[in-house]
């Protein structure tokens, strides 16, 4: 690196410029940083519910889980989404409406008892997603895309935010925890 620094003071700025992307770019292609067929899957759990005995099948958010869709519809503004799925639910559709709203993009329906068919369909479209499912589904569809098993979440877990990155075929995995928290 010594013997180069000099001949590069000599270089004029335009050509140093050049150089010095042309060897960025080598260094980010050379640590598999930057693939042009990859694309991101975001999952999360809908947010916080209301039971009580006349909705147990199909319960609304309560007023926690209507701000943290709107959160989430905030973490989401500056990400490309091309899609936006959840389950047939008022809970599930409701968590993504926000985003789905501010993104102008519909909210496409899945059956959460048939993940793998989902799965396929991610991976062949190649599009960048997020998916709205529930405690027994996200970590599930999540493990599916990355290859490892996941199992179901504690009923009280309403903050993770999972993101899959798919390249060739194979996903890696982040979880995120959001600092979001109600105000009641």
């Amino acid at each position: 690196m010594m013997i180069l620094m000099p001949l590069f003071f000599n270089i004029p700025i335009m050509k140093k410029i050049f150089v010095s992307l042309l060897l960025l770019g080598v260094f980010i292609i050379a640590n598999g940083q930057i693939k042009e067929d990859s694309f991101t899957v975001y999952l999360v759990r809908h947010a916080e519910k209301l039971i009580d005995m006349n909705n147990l099948k199909d319960p609304p958010l309560t007023q926690c889980g209507e701000e943290r869709s709107e959160s989430l519809a905030l973490f989401f503004s500056n990400i490309e989404l091309d899609r936006i799925y959840s389950t047939d639910y008022i809970r599930t559709k409701n968590t993504a409406l926000p985003t789905a709203e501010a993104k102008n993009l519909e909210i496409e329906i899945f059956d959460p008892s048939k993940l793998e068919e989902l799965m396929t369909l991610i991976i062949k479209r190649g599009e960048n997603a997020l998916i709205v499912g529930h405690s027994t589904t996200t970590p599930v569809l999540a493990g599916l895309l990355t290859g490892k098993e996941m199992g179901a979440i504690d009923e009280r877990i309403y903050n993770r935010i999972y993101q899959v990155i798919i390249s060739d075929k194979k996903g890696d995995l982040n979880i995120f925890h959001t600092s979001f928290e109600c105000k009641n």
